[in-house]
């Protein structure tokens, strides 16, 4: 124990210099002595081999990933508490300032804002709210009270249904933190009008780190247009802005309904939806000879582990090689991958790699990502997930 009666882990010296230079995990394998606490979510000491202090983190009783970073003081010299963590909202809110037009918006982004294991996402006036951290996850009453507090929302919705929660030994849930009745809201990329149902719609109601990709791609599009795994459009109505016709493909029909009505409602005559397996329409294609002149690639992640890499990698090929064999000359093609554990660098050679065997020269115009709400942490490439190619096939 520490003089402030904190709970310490003794970690190795491999874990203490992660933690030093800045990757703010560490996984149970480097720990040397748990901490004596039976406290789900436990704020602890950390100190190295010798007693040196490192910091302090939550604490995670059965996750592989046993202490989260939450500051590299000592509790003498910083008290992690709720006033802590209510300034660190405050701070995180404020940093999307420059987004503040936008009803659509991420507010709290984990590890980057320094609030480990948390997401929240804006939708007007409803919040979604994502746990990925037994210390989160323990406290997500009070965030979720602190954050109406914080922005006014009517409801806060808990979304901790993903597959991430599995790994952390933590249960899925969806339910109403904050507010009554339905969570129907409706928000705008650019000029588009979304509705989400955030207490039935995947992730947490949309893919707002595409926005931006969703309105680049609107600007850069012509012609016919091919938008894969579309979801709820956010592509597709983009393109539908620049581009004489747009075939929508989604394999979920409620997904698949919902384009329509989105498309209906912004008077986008020229998006059709085919309720279809990606690969298999793209399969089709290619084999048919149809050509679009624009065609937009953008799977859910194809590799949730380091194992399976090898696997979506072949996954990524395919799709990659059949769209560009589907594209004209001079086309444009949008691919992207969500797929934290696949690296900027591996997903382009994959990218050139399709591109040489379907013997298309092909011109690099963009690298992008995820949108100035989604930071990156330097020292966590976990966070720089999101991938997103803008290529001009010759």
């Amino acid at each position: 124990m520490t003089r402030s009666s904190q709970p310490t882990a003794r970690v190795s010296l491999k874990g203490a210099k992660a933690l030093r230079r800045g990757h703010p995990w560490l996984y149970r394998t480097e720990l040397l002595e748990p901490p004596q606490t039976q406290e789900r979510g436990a704020v602890v000491s950390v100190v190295d081999p010798q007693g040196n202090p490192v910091g302090q983190a939550f604490y995670a009783q059965r996750s592989p990933l046993a202490l989260r970073l939450l500051t590299r003081k000592g509790p003498s010299e910083e008290k992690v508490d709720e006033a802590l963590l209510r300034h660190r909202l405050e701070l995180s809110l404020a940093r999307r300032a420059p987004l503040r037009q936008r009803d659509g918006v991420r507010l709290v982004h984990g590890e980057s804002d320094l609030l480990p294991g948390l997401f929240v996402d804006r939708y007007g006036a409803g919040l979604t709210l994502q746990t990925l951290s037994e210390g989160m996850d323990v406290r997500k009453e009070w965030v979720a009270r602190t954050l109406a507090e914080l922005t006014g929302a009517t409801h806060v919705v808990c979304r901790d249904d993903a597959s991430g929660r599995d790994f952390e030994s933590l249960t899925r849930e969806v339910r109403l933190l904050h507010g009554q009745g339905e969570a129907r809201f409706t928000y705008h990329e650019g000029e588009n009008l979304f509705e989400v149902d955030l207490l039935g719609d995947m992730k947490t109601g949309a893919f707002l780190d595409q926005v931006d990709n969703h309105l680049r791609a609107g600007e850069l599009a012509r012609g016919e247009a091919l938008d894969l795994f579309s979801y709820h459009g956010g592509f597709a109505l983009a393109l539908g802005r620049t581009c004489d016709s747009v075939l929508a493909v989604e394999q979920d029909p409620k997904a698949s309904e919902r384009i329509r009505a989105n498309a209906a409602r912004n008077g986008r005559t020229n998006v059709s939806v085919e309720n279809a397996n990606a690969f298999d329409v793209l399969r089709r294609f290619s084999e048919s000879n149809r050509r679009f002149d624009t065609v937009v690639v953008d799977p859910p992640g194809l590799a949730k582990r380091r194992e399976g890499l090898s696997t979506a990698l072949r996954a990524y090929h395919e799709l990659n090689l059949r769209a560009l064999k589907c594209l004209r000359p001079e086309g444009l093609l949008v691919t992207c991958s969500c797929s934290g554990k696949l690296s900027r660098e591996a997903f382009e050679e994959m990218v050139l790699s399709a591109a040489a065997d379907a013997k298309r020269p092909v011109q690099i115009l963009e690298r992008r990502g995820a949108g100035l709400d989604h930071p990156v942490l330097g020292g966590l490439p976990e966070t720089e997930y999101l991938k997103a190619f803008f290529v001009r096939a010759l």
